[in-house]
C-alpha cells in the first residue's frame, strides 16, 4: 500500500481520535521523587559502569521492570529473553600520574598538571602506554573538513604523528563566518552547533587523519560547560565500543586545555589569542605550525569488560514486531576526584536517575492499562556519559528491528522546578515525532520552545542520537523554562544554576526541595504521545533535508502499509519573546 503523507494538524488528527483518548492512570510526584531519591543516594556510589554499583543499579532496576509487570526484553539465551543485553566495552585507565611537558620555545619546559591546565583521557586506542617526545603541536583552527559547506582546515596539510591544536564548537559561533573575500554568511548554523563542533566529531577526525593527539581549547561558552565538568568527566575511567581496529578511531592523545593555556601557546608563536580566533573563522585559513611541542607519558590499565543496558518489553496485541521505545541512561560518573568539600561521589540524582524515574514509572502506568497494539520497549542504557556507548551499541545489535521501529522517546533529566507552561527538545531537527509531541502538549494547554540553547550540541549528546544514525525518529525530551511558578526569569535562573554548580559534580544530589509535579506532567505527555503511537498505524517520518532520513528510508520496505507522517513546513510555535536557559 502507498503510504499517506501528512503535515501538521492532519498528523495531529491521527493522535485525537476517540479511540485513541488518554488514559485514566497518571504519574505520581512521590514515586518519581523515592526513586531519584534511592538512584541518586551515596549507596549507588554515582552509578559507575563496571563497579559494585552497576551490579547493584541493573538489580534494583530489573526488580522496578519485574513489580511494574513488564517482561523481560534483551538478550535471547535458550529460548527466552533475560532482562539485559551485553554490551562489551573496552576500558582504559591512567596508572598513576601522567607525564605531561609542553615546551613553548622560549624558555625551560613547563609540567602541566593532569585537571589543572590539561584533561587527558585514558587512551582508547588499544595501546597501554603512550610514550611521544617532543611532537610538534599544529593549530588547525577547528578542525573541520566540510566539502558540502565550503570548508577545509587542513589544505591538504599532512598532520600524521603532530599534536593538533584546535577551537571547540563550530566557525561561526561568534558571529557570521568570512570566506576572505569579505562576503560572510551562517554556513555552520549560526549559534546552533553542528556535529563538526561537537568534540567527538573532532576527535575522530584527528584519528582519521593519523595524528598523535588532539588538544581542544576549553572556553565556557562554546563548550556550554565550565572546565569542572571537562576535569570530572575526562579524567576518570574511559569506555568505548569494542573496535576491530581502535587506533582508527582514537589518536594516541585526546585532551582538552585551559583556554590560558592556549593563549600562551599561540602567544609563543607570535599571535594573540584573539588574532587565531579570527584567523580560524575564514575559508581562506591554513594550519600554522607553532613553535611549540609536547612530550608526554601515560601508563594505562586496559581491559576488555562488559556492562549492560535493562530492557523491558510490553508485545503488542496486533503488531508485536512494531515498537515504541522509551530510553534513559542508567549511568554517572562513580566515585572520582573530590570537590572542595571532600566528597567524592558523583550521584547523578537530575542527570540521569530523574530519568530512570520516568523510566520505571512509564513501565508501571503501561503495565497498568490496557496492553497497546505495537510493543512498548523500556530500555536504560549503559554508558552514556562516556559517549552515548550503550545506545550506539544498541543502534549496532539491535534487539528490535529499526526499521520497524516507530519511534524513540529519550528522557535525559528532568524537571525539578515545579509545572511549566512550555517544553522543548534537544536540538531543533524537523520530524514529524516532534509534529506529533508538539499537539499533544497543546492538550495539556503547554507550547513548544525551540531548544534555546542549540549552540550546547544538545541533540548530540543525549541517546536519542545514536538511534537517528540507524534513522529511527527520536527525541530527547527537555523541560520547560517557562515555570508556572517564577516564569522564565526563574527558570533561567535555576537551570543555569544547575549547569554552573552541580552538572557533572559530586553536589547533583536529590534534594527536598525539587518539586516532582512538573517532571510528572512532562511523563504524562510523553506517555500520552507513546500511548498514542502504540495504538495507531502512524510511522513518524523525518524532514526531507534531514541527515537521516537516507537511513530511514532503507528501511521503508519494512513499513509497508500505515500512514508515514512527515513533519509540518512550519509548524505554529507560541512563546515569549525572551528565551531562557535550560539546564542540561
Amino acid at each position: 500500500m502507498k503510504p499517506v503523507y501528512l503535515l501538521g494538524a492532519a498528523a495531529a488528527a491521527i493522535l485525537s481520535t476517540p479511540a485513541l483518548a488518554k488514559p485514566a492512570i497518571g504519574f505520581d510526584p512521590a514515586r518519581l521523587s523515592a526513586i531519584d531519591k534511592m538512584l541518586g543516594s551515596d549507596a549507588f556510589e554515582g552509578r559507575g559502569p563496571n563497579t559494585r554499583a552497576e551490579t547493584k543499579t541493573v538489580a534494583y532496576i530489573v526488580d522496578q521492570f519485574k513489580a511494574a509487570g513488564v517482561q523481560p526484553g534483551g538478550d535471547v539465551a535458550n529460548g527466552q529473553r533475560g532482562w539485559t543485553q551485553a554490551v562489551p566495552l573496552l576500558k582504559s585507565d591512567i596508572v598513576g600520574t601522567p607525564g605531561l611537558t609542553l615546551d613553548l620555545g622560549n624558555g625551560p619546559a613547563m609540567s602541566l598538571t593532569q585537571g589543572d591546565q590539561i584533561s587527558v583521557k585514558a587512551p582508547l586506542n588499544g595501546m597501554k602506554s603512550v610514550d611521544l617526545t617532543n611532537v610538534p603541536l599544529v593549530f588547525v583552527g577547528y578542525g573541520t573538513t566540510a566539502p558540502e559547506r565550503n570548508w577545509d582546515d587542513f589544505k591538504g596539510m599532512d598532520v600524521k604523528g603532530k599534536l593538533l591544536v584546535e577551537f571547540i564548537n563550530d566557525p561561526d559561533f561568534d558571529g557570521p563566518i568570512a570566506d576572505g573575500a569579505g562576503n560572510s554568511g551562517g554556513d555552520f548554523g549560526g549559534k546552533a552547533m553542528t556535529y563538526y563542533g561537537r568534540w567527538t566529531y573532532k576527535y575522530e577526525e584527528a584519528a582519521r587523519r593519523g595524528a598523535a593527539g588532539l588538544l581542544i581549547i576549553h572556553e565556557t561558552d562554546p563548550a556550554s560547560y565550565g572546565w569542572a565538568t571537562v576535569k570530572n568527566s575526562n579524567t576518570n575511567t574511559q569506555f568505548d565500543i569494542v573496535q576491530t581496529d581502535p587506533a582508527a578511531v582514537h589518536a594516541p592523545i585526546e585532551a582538552w586545555i585551559q583556554r590560558d593555556l592556549g593563549a600562551r601557546i599561540f602567544e609563543a608563536s607570535g599571535m594573540t589569542f584573539d588574532q587565531a580566533k579570527a584567523m580560524s573563522r575564514t575559508r581562506a585559513f591554513k594550519p600554522v605550525e607553532l613553535k611549540a611541542r609536547m612530550t608526554t607519558r601515560i601508563n594505562a590499565d586496559v581491559s576488555t569488560i562488559t556492562s549492560q543496558n535493562v530492557v523491558g518489553l510490553l508485545p503488542g496485541t496486533r503488531y508485536p514486531d512494531e515498537t515504541v521505545i522509551y530510553s534513559a541512561h542508567w549511568d554517572h560518573l562513580g566515585i572520582g576526584k573530590p570537590d572542595s568539600t571532600g566528597d567524592t561521589i558523583y550521584n547523578g540524582a537530575l542527570d540521569n536517575a530523574t530519568g530512570i524515574a520516568q523510566l520505571i514509572e512509564q513501565a508501571r502506568v503501561f503495565a497498568a492499562q490496557p496492553r497497546t497494539q505495537r510493543s512498548i520497549v523500556f530500555l536504560a542504557v549503559t554508558a552514556e556519559e562516556k559517549g552515548l556507548l550503550g545506545s550506539e551499541y544498541y543502534a549496532a545489535h539491535p534487539l528490535y528491528a529499526p526499521g520497524k521501529t516507530v519511534g524513540a522517546l529519550n528522557t535525559d533529566g528532568g524537571q525539578l522546578w515545579g509545572k511549566a507552561k512550555n517544553f522543548t527538545i534537544s536540538g531543533n531537527a524537523k520530524l514529524g515525532l516532534l509534529d506529533m509531541l508538539i499537539a499533544e502538549g497543546a492538550k495539556q494547554g503547554r507550547y513548544y520552545s525551540p531548544d534555546p540553547h542549540p549552540e550546547a550540541g544538545h541533540f548530540f549528546r543525549s541517546d536519542h542520537f545514536s538511534m537517528a544514525k540507524v534513522g529511527i525518529p527520536a527525541i530527547s525530551f527537555g523541560d520547560g523554562n517557562d515555570l508556572v511558578n517564577g516564569g522564565i526569569e526563574r527558570g533561567e535562573a535555576l537551570g543555569k544554576s544547575y549547569v554552573e554548580k552541580n552538572y557533572h559534580q559530586p553536589s547533583d544530589e536529590w534534594s527536598s526541595e525539587w518539586d516532582f509535579t512538573g517532571m510528572a506532567q512532562d511523563a504524562q505527555l510523553l506517555h500520552n504521545l507513546g500511548r498514542n503511537l502504540a495504538n495507531s498505524r502512524a510511522w513518524p517520518e523525518w524532514s526531507a533535508d534531514s541527515e537521516f532520513k537516507a537511513a530511514r528510508d532503507a528501511t521503508a520496505s519494512d513499513r509497508a502499509g500505515g500512514t508515514a507522517v512527515i513533519p509540518a513546513a512550519a509548524m505554529p510555535v507560541s512563546q515569549p519573546d525572551k528565551k531562557g536557559e535550560r539546564g542540561r
